[in-house]
């Protein structure tokens, strides 16, 4: 499906009576995941870097941010693989550390540089979407994830990760709307 295509296709919700377990996990986050694509590929070029929100984020830069969020929790947390740039989404190594306490200091917000687009960030979202799923479907949902990469001691199983994830994307899908909204497009 090319960008284009996805952006005027209305992704579908996993039917009621669909697979359990894993796959169910899998097809849900590809939905939310297509709807936040969809969102933001609907918008201009313009629109996509313009923020509609007093927090400043930009529809391009939630959609980095998705795409760092899922890699840090599938790939770098439960799988422990070494990932280059884990908070590549922001602008600080330590997003945690920032003080923005005044305007002097350098306050911990999402960016993307100017030559990448949307739809390029599309294209690794979806690839990193047939990696997640891969990776549910390859290992039982009660499996704790590695320790040493995200993780120290008590690292969360996959089922809990799939749940966290699909909640993150849902409130993120949510704020794209308002967005794409706020817009006019």
């Amino acid at each position: 499906m090319s960008n284009g295509e996805a952006a005027s296709a209305s992704p579908s919700e996993p039917t009621k009576s669909g697979p359990p377990g894993g796959q169910r996990w899998a097809d849900y986050l590809a939905w939310v995941r297509e709807e936040v694509i969809a969102s933001v590929l609907s918008l201009s070029a313009q629109e996509q870097r313009t923020s509609r929100v007093a927090s400043g984020w930009t529809p391009i830069e939630l959609l980095s941010h998705v795409l760092h969020m899922e890699r840090r929790w599938f790939v770098w947390g439960f799988l422990g693989e070494d990932v280059q740039q884990p908070w590549g989404d922001w602008n600080l190594p330590e997003p945690w550390t920032a003080d923005d306490s005044d305007e002097t200091k350098v306050a911990a917000r999402w960016r993307v540089a100017d030559d990448v687009t949307a739809e390029d960030l599309a294209d690794r979202l979806r690839a990193l979407g047939r990696r997640t799923s891969a990776i549910i479907r390859d290992h039982p949902l009660d499996e704790r994830a590695a320790a040493g990469g995200r993780f120290g001691q008590d690292p969360p199983t996959l089922e809990w990760i799939c749940f966290h994830v699909l909640v993150e994307y849902s409130r993120h899908a949510g704020h794209v709307d308002i967005a794409a909204e706020l817009a006019g497009e």
